[in-house]
């Protein structure tokens, strides 16, 4: 056998395993994420809350509890969470809002939001108007693409 041969049968059995470890970590990390899904959903409550400000922060730094801090794995206690500080009642609480949501939140307005913990996983109006988000802004080269595109007479690109 030549040695280019043997090279791509050595390449393909590394591959081979690899795809094979990749499959079945991932499947052991949807199984462990529909459990999480599953407590979340057990624990789930509606409140009324004004919302005080939002923002990406690391968690150190947030000023959630102890013991969510060191629940948290190391590598991302660093990480940016999307953080909210509402007023519950009386108290005063910081909360982590899912990512998907995080920009539907309105600031220093009252919602009606869905809540498991310390954990925002979905926000209504207060009178159960749905929530929308923002646009987006544009940026510079969408903006100077529309103009170039306004001058030559073409339709713009949405």
């Amino acid at each position: 056998m030549s040695t280019g041969l043997i090279v791509l049968l050595v390449v393909l059995a590394v591959l081979a395993i690899a795809i094979a470890a990749l499959y079945f970590l991932g499947r052991k990390a949807q199984k462990r994420q529909a459990e999480q899904q599953e407590q979340i959903n057990a624990m789930k409550q509606t409140v009324s809350m004004l919302i005080i400000d939002k923002k990406r922060m690391k968690i150190k730094d947030a000023g959630l509890p102890q013991a969510v801090i060191a629940q948290t794995p190391k590598l991302l206690r660093g990480s940016k969470l999307p953080i909210v500080k509402a007023k519950i009642g009386p108290q005063i609480m910081t909360l982590v809002s899912d990512e998907k949501i995080f920009e539907m939140i309105p600031v220093k307005k009252e919602v009606k939001a869905t809540v498991s913990g310390i954990y925002i996983t979905d926000v209504k109006g207060l009178h159960g108007k749905p929530l929308v988000a923002p646009q987006k802004k544009k940026g510079r080269f969408r903006q100077a693409l529309e103009k170039a595109q306004e001058k030559a007479g073409a339709k713009p690109i949405k």
